[in-house]
């Protein structure tokens, strides 16, 4: 198994994208700690890890809040003596807005989630992995390098992710700390689900898919999976595309 005996902290975990990484850790042998703020989604994470067989633990983690997810950090120390991977995945969409019209409040909301969210993971982990290592990833998108109308905050979170990402791999290097970032594109998770209701407009983005299809958060929960293993001991500093090449499809 690729992460067998490994630690690790999985935010936003619930559901989507962190639900399928966290299950897929466990399936690899990893003691997942699974941090989100949603308690029933939560512990419907780690009860699906544990009827498997696996190794979790649901902690309750509001990601705006850096007590709460040093807590989380201080928990899986805690219970396993260590922590190898931080996986910092907890995100939120933003409703359509222009920038002309949106709220310092949602600005400011969008921000605190996906921007600090992050930054707080890595502070939290890099502090464990000082003494022994370990590997941080971070859940950008491609809306940090391509550009759509009404969503100012959305691709502002998301390129800094991008920034972070690539500044903390220089700073914690010299621990033995790697750290990448994802860019997915559009994949079948929950804050896509209204766009799913509207078919006009699934259709649209749908299109933007090399291969006219969304992907499924398992697809991603791979690709987070190998950067967490050995088998991606010499990647470091980069994000790593999984959109079906949609970034590169010229629209």
């Amino acid at each position: 198994m690729k992460l067998e005996h490994k630690v690790a902290v999985v935010t936003g975990a619930g559901s989507g994208i962190g639900r399928a990484t966290a299950i897929r850790f466990a399936a690899e042998g990893a003691s997942v700690i699974v941090a989100e703020l949603n308690e029933r989604s939560g512990k419907e994470t780690e009860e699906l890890i544990t009827e498997s067989g696996g190794k979790a633990t649901f902690v309750q983690t509001d990601v705006t809040s850096f007590d709460a997810v040093q807590n989380a950090v201080n928990v899986a120390v805690e219970q396993h003596g260590k922590l190898d991977i931080m996986f910092n995945n907890a995100g939120t969409g933003t409703k359509p807005t222009s920038v002309l019209d949106m709220s310092i409040e949602d600005y400011d909301k969008t921000i605190a989630v996906n921007q600090y969210g992050v930054f707080f993971g890595i502070k939290a982990a890099g502090n464990a992995m000082k003494e022994d290592g370990g590997v941080i990833i971070n859940t950008a998108s491609i809306y940090a390098f391509i550009a759509d109308r009404n969503r100012i905050s959305y691709h502002a979170s998301k390129g800094a992710v991008v920034s972070m990402t690539k500044s903390a791999a220089f700073d914690l290097a010299k621990y033995n700390i790697r750290v990448n970032a994802i860019a997915p594109g559009l994949i079948e998770t929950g804050i896509v689900t209204d766009w799913r209701n509207q078919p006009e407009v699934w259709e649209q983005i749908e299109r933007a898919q090399m291969r006219r299809k969304a992907g499924q958060p398992d697809d991603v929960a791979k690709l987070v999976t190998f950067l967490a293993s050995d088998d991606a001991s010499f990647l470091n500093a980069h994000v790593h595309y999984v959109d079906d090449g949609a970034a590169a499809f010229k629209r």
